[in-house]
């Protein structure tokens, strides 16, 4: 017989950098005109709660992160350095993500495809959880209808270990053009969010056929589940006029299945649920 005593988490990809930026980039890809030439668009962008599907770290960072990005019709890389704000540091530089991804529309626009990869390059004395994170590879499909877009997708990120996450979601585009041919969009959306959790599970082992009372022999094994991360609403707005965008994004996340230590809060997942907003602004030069 067993008993289990401790659960404890292994250290966690935190990405919201990475959905963000990434988040902005379809939904630009999916309202765009059509552009054809090569462009190059530089940002500074603004997320008010940086959190890994509705975990965070102790001191609730905020993060600031300006992005250079190039694209050739399908093709586009990107970089952002990430800043981040806590009450520990102010504008402190964590390090940086380039991605390198193709996005492209069918011909009767119905499906929407988003393949990518991310490399980031964190300072060793980084103190964001996912400094961990060596390399994500993912991608995402979306059926595109008049009703409701339906966007299925997974992503595998490496570090010492190997976590693979789900991704399935629903959104609904409202977009308006004015006289002066500047645009508003706005997108509310609802997504599911999955992934592999990997934790060390310790407990006493008990040999049933003896009757005498003895010590138990503690046990570790590494465990791997795949589990519901978060539920996540938003309704980011992009607004676009002549070659300057700008984009709000409220978001309000409810995490799931937190890894929690039992009298160890140190050793838990910290996370709740928690409103938090992405602000961007944006030129094509």
């Amino acid at each position: 017989m067993g008993c289990l005593i401790k659960n404890y988490p292994m250290k966690r990809l935190v990405t919201p950098v990475l959905i963000c930026i990434c988040f902005s980039c379809c939904l630009q890809a999916q309202t765009d005109s059509g552009q054809t030439k090569p462009q190059f668009k530089v940002s500074v962008n603004y997320n008010s709660n940086l959190n890994y599907y509705g975990r965070t770290d102790s001191l609730k960072s905020s993060g600031v992160f300006p992005m250079a990005e190039l694209w050739f019709k399908n093709f586009y890389i990107n970089a952002a350095p990430v800043f981040v704000n806590n009450s520990a540091s102010s504008f402190d530089y964590a390090g940086t993500v380039a991605t390198a991804g193709y996005m492209s529309i069918s011909d009767n626009k119905k499906w929407f495809n988003n393949f990518y990869i991310v490399k980031p390059f964190y300072q060793s004395n980084s103190q964001l959880l996912q400094a961990a994170l060596k390399l994500q590879g993912a991608f995402s499909i979306t059926y595109l209808n008049k009703l409701i877009n339906i966007t299925c997708g997974a992503d595998v990120k490496i570090s010492d270990k190997t976590d693979f996450g789900i991704t399935t979601g629903v959104d609904h585009v409202f977009r308006k053009q004015f006289s002066d041919n500047s645009v508003l969009v706005i997108d509310p959306s609802a997504f599911l969010y999955a992934g592999t959790q990997q934790f060390t599970s310790t407990y006493y082992k008990r040999n049933s056929f003896i009757p005498a009372p003895i010590p138990g022999q503690a046990v570790s094994e590494e465990v791997k589940k795949l589990n519901i991360l978060s539920y996540e609403f938003s309704i980011p707005v992009i607004f676009t006029k002549k070659k300057f965008q700008v984009l709000f994004s409220p978001a309000y996340v409810i995490p799931q299945n937190l890894i929690t230590v039992q009298g160890h809060p140190d050793l838990s997942e910290r996370g709740q649920k928690m409103f938090y907003v992405t602000i961007g602004a944006k030129i094509i030069l």
